[in-house]
């Protein structure tokens, strides 16, 4: 006998499963679209970062009676936007507050023309808009992204639907942040500034690593055909 972790996994809605075929049937027929989608997401980094403690053991002959300190009185934390174009990763850009839907739609018109000038320009004019953040699809968010990317965006009420609950599809999701937080929380983290610092460092680690990112998003295709495989559930136990 051997111990095994769990693998945690989105829970999947009966209705997801149809959608999620339709998008990866999408992708599929643009083999390289991968390329030319933006593909963006926001994460809160905090202070103690994320524990389980269910999975950290100690083995010993007897109880050690060993603890996780955790700072429940003294907390903090940030609302971090990023977003990853082919071998690129854009931003992060910092979001003071909350995120709202006025926040975001600023986000929109006065940060991302900013964030995006380093991409060459063919490739912005072909670029796609991931928009995977139902939270934030107001009219006024739609209209602009209408406006902006026409016929070339992808989320709730766009051209192209976004499957919801589906990170196992996006390399924001499946590589992006873990690696991040990898960075971020290998040490721990005692002060607010120390916490952005973390986060901007690690930022800059993995913008000065084009391969890997590349390598995050061309893995969109093998995912998608593994989806399609699992008949659009669950299918990252089999990679």
């Amino acid at each position: 006998m051997y111990p095994y972790h769990v693998q945690r996994v989105q829970h999947l809605g009966p209705g997801d499963f149809a959608k999620r075929l339709e998008f990866c049937k999408w992708l599929n027929d643009n083999r390289q679209l991968h390329r030319y989608i933006l593909f963006t997401d926001d994460a809160q980094f905090h202070r103690d970062g994320v524990n389980n403690t269910h999975n950290s053991h100690v083995w010993a002959d007897e109880n050690p009676h060993a603890t996780v300190e955790s700072n429940c009185q003294l907390r903090f934390s940030f609302n971090v936007w990023c977003a990853v174009l082919d071998d690129q990763l854009i931003g992060p850009f910092i979001l003071e507050g909350r995120l709202t839907e006025e926040a975001y739609l600023r986000l929109l018109q006065e940060k991302l023309p900013r964030l995006l000038k380093d991409v060459p320009l063919n490739k912005r004019g072909r670029m796609y808009f991931l928009h995977n953040g139902a939270p934030h699809s107001s009219r006024e968010v739609r209209n602009f992204l209408n406006y902006r990317f026409p016929g070339r965006w992808i989320g709730r009420g766009g051209p192209h639907h976004w499957p919801a609950r589906s990170p196992d599809l996006s390399p924001m999701d499946y590589c992006v942040w873990e690696w991040t937080k990898e960075l971020v929380y290998s040490v721990k983290v005692v002060t607010r500034d120390a916490l952005l610092g973390r986060i901007l460092d690690a930022a800059y680690l993995i913008k000065n690593s084009p391969q890997k990112l590349q390598r995050a998003t061309r893995a969109v295709h093998k995912r998608e055909a593994a989806c399609v495989a699992a008949g659009g559930g669950i299918f990252e136990t089999q990679l």
